[in-house]
């Protein structure tokens, strides 16, 4: 397939803006991003079946605006079915690991690119972040970047995410990965911390979420200008949005 040259930009970026969100840390080997993901354990983590619901839901060769791209994990596997991404994550140790595409270094919620995309990527759960104005962001920047004709693919937390804890499951072949707990910490709030363990080594990470109902989800989308046009998994997990005409 053929692939973007690599071009490498930061927008929005301030000397503080690398200092730690409140509410969000993260332990373990390796550089640690502002909230709380730990670099070199998200570069082990495996691809599961994203990218397929993703190629699934799109058209072929699209282009693609990947919001909060971390490492790569499913950037590269989107270039590799054809697709034109363009990656952004607040975080240059994360975007230093991305080849191939496009990569700009920004917060997702302060990028303006003055571009429209086929498609915007917002995946890991990132719209359950436990700010308000900072989800409110989110979607506007998604609805900012999308195309009047194009989509918006959103990835929820599942409806048990906050309830059914503690829970593990596996990582690959040798590592564990176990949500130990979600404490509520303020209204509609919860502060979730995870575990992950390898033979050689072993990550935490805390973090604010805010669990979301279809109901709110829903809200959540009308307020910025999008709509669900269909929930593309059982579970209802991925969603495929699209632009509400003004």
């Amino acid at each position: 397939m053929v692939r973007m040259t690599d071009e490498r930009h930061d927008q929005g970026q301030d000397r503080g803006h690398d200092e730690r969100r409140e509410g969000y840390r993260g332990t373990g080997p390796g550089a640690i991003t502002p909230d709380g993901c730990a670099v070199d354990l998200y570069a082990r983590l495996p691809v599961n079946d994203e990218p397929e619901v993703i190629a699934g839901a799109v058209p072929p060769g699209a282009s693609l605006l990947e919001l909060g791209c971390g490492v790569g994990r499913m950037t590269h596997p989107l270039l590799d079915l054809g697709f034109r991404v363009t990656a952004v994550d607040e975080s240059a140790e994360m975007l230093a690991r991305v080849r191939g595409a496009r990569t700009v270094r920004s917060p997702i919620e302060r990028l303006d690119l003055g571009e429209r995309f086929d498609v915007v990527l917002l995946a890991s759960f990132l719209v359950h972040a436990g700010s308000l104005d900072v989800r409110r962001g989110l979607l506007d920047t998604c609805r900012r970047h999308v195309a009047p004709d194009g989509c918006v693919l959103i990835q929820r937390e599942g409806e048990d995410a906050h309830t059914n804890v503690p829970r593990e499951r596996p990582l690959g072949t040798d590592g564990l990965l176990r949500v130990a707990s979600a404490t509520p910490v303020a209204e509609g709030v919860d502060q979730v911390h995870v575990e992950y363990e390898f033979p050689d080594a072993r990550w935490t990470q805390t973090f604010l979420s805010r669990p979301m109902g279809r109901a709110e989800f829903e809200q959540a989308l009308t307020e910025a200008g999008l709509a669900v046009d269909e929930y593309l998994t059982e579970d209802r997990i991925w969603v495929r949005a699209r632009p509400v005409a003004v």
